[in-house]
């Protein structure tokens, strides 16, 4: 937790110093909104997912009795402890959790998961969790670039159903994918539902597509919308994006920037920074210039096409790609093999002209973020 030999506090940091404020104290803000988003990640199936609610101290009790930590990966890991931490601290152990929401459905493409929190004086947060590690996250995700996705629709009727159980004023929240469930569902909201939404904050998350951004919902909300990146984004500079965004400061470099857990606040606020990095700005460029190129079907070919490649490796998780890496090699690279003649040259040809806009740089940053943390696990 140092940079420069300084202390840096991250968001677990601010909710401890934070921790024995009230609403009235210190009201709602985008901190308390990005915590929500990430205790969000943790699983509830088997407590929350049959209905009725309970607090954040007993989501803990049931998680800390039920769920064994050592699984997770690093960034999940940050969130057990950012839990159990909230769990203990007086702002937070009392707001209650309901309408909990997981699911995953391989035949529609959807990876959804959602949670309401009851906050003191008439206020409901809801929180998106972002794409986890299952492929078919990923694979909606892509979807993305061509399409209106099976998990906004469902963000949509989330908020529906929400707005119809309360009076409360809303709140949206979400990071990663789920900022853009946030704003899809606000800016598709129906007009009385959308005058109750307070604020919809916003995480790196990809963008939300043209005829969205386009629309009277989206206008009619946008001066609510919070949208926050680190100075290296790569995931939020991805598709159509929300023009007005603040830069937080990370304490790591390029796509690690992704992990919230690393951004940086000090006196109960995030440290901002003037604008993006050359690796943002190389990533917006490069992935509007190549989208641009595409028509609907070509995205929707390439990718299917690499879908499928990756689908041949019959994983479940992406995890399970990297743990057995040469037998999922091999069985992609028949897949490959495979392939259309045609189908193998669009492709490759789709790909040759995204790394033609600079994106290969982006590409380098992935892949040397990713092999250091493979490094990192293995020595422990």
């Amino acid at each position: 937790m140092t940079k420069g030999g300084l202390l840096m506090p991250n968001i677990q940091d601010h909710a401890l110093a934070a921790g024995e404020w009230s609403l009235d104290d210190h009201p709602f803000d985008a901190l308390d909104a990005l915590v929500l988003s990430q205790l969000v990640y943790l699983p509830m199936e088997g407590y929350l997912d049959g209905g009725g609610s309970c607090t954040v101290e007993e989501a803990w009790g049931f998680l800390e009795a039920n769920i064994d930590p050592e699984g997770f990966d690093r960034f999940q890991k940050k969130r057990w402890r950012l839990f159990e931490c909230c769990a203990g601290l007086q702002r937070y152990r009392h707001w209650r959790l309901c309408d909990y929401v997981n699911q995953i459905d391989t035949e529609r493409e959807m990876q959804f998961c959602a949670c309401t929190y009851r906050l003191p004086g008439g206020l409901s947060c809801v929180a998106f969790r972002g794409t986890d590690l299952t492929v078919v996250g990923w694979k909606e995700d892509f979807n993305m670039c061509y399409m209106t996705v099976p998990s906004q629709h469902e963000a949509a009727e989330y908020v529906r159903r929400a707005a119809l159980r309360t009076q409360d004023e809303l709140l949206l929240c979400g990071h990663s994918k789920g900022g853009n469930l946030s704003v899809f569902a606000g800016a598709t909201a129906d007009e009385a539902t959308a005058k109750r939404i307070r604020r919809i904050y916003v995480y790196d998350a990809p963008g939300v597509d043209e005829d969205t951004l386009g629309s009277p919902g989206y206008a009619g909300v946008s001066e609510r919308i919070e949208s926050y990146l680190p100075e290296s984004s790569v995931v939020g500079m991805l598709l159509n994006y929300h023009p007005v965004y603040t830069v937080v400061e990370a304490r790591t470099v390029g796509i690690l920037q992704h992990d919230a857990m690393t951004w940086q606040v000090e006196n109960g606020a995030f440290v901002t920074l003037a604008g993006v990095d050359m690796t943002g700005r190389i990533t917006d460029e490069a992935m509007h210039a190549w989208l641009a190129g595409m028509d609907i079907e070509k995205r929707r070919l390439l990718v299917d096409t690499l879908y499928n490649v990756v689908d041949a490796a019959q994983a479940e998780l992406v995890t399970d790609l990297a743990t057995d890496w040469l037998e999922s090699a091999g069985r992609m690279l028949e897949a490959i093999r495979g392939l259309d003649a045609k189908v193998k040259r669009d492709v490759v040809k789709m790909l040759h002209s995204l790394f033609s806009t600079g994106a290969s740089e982006v590409v380098r940053q992935v892949v040397a973020a990713l092999l250091k943390m493979r490094n990192e696990e293995r020595n422990g």
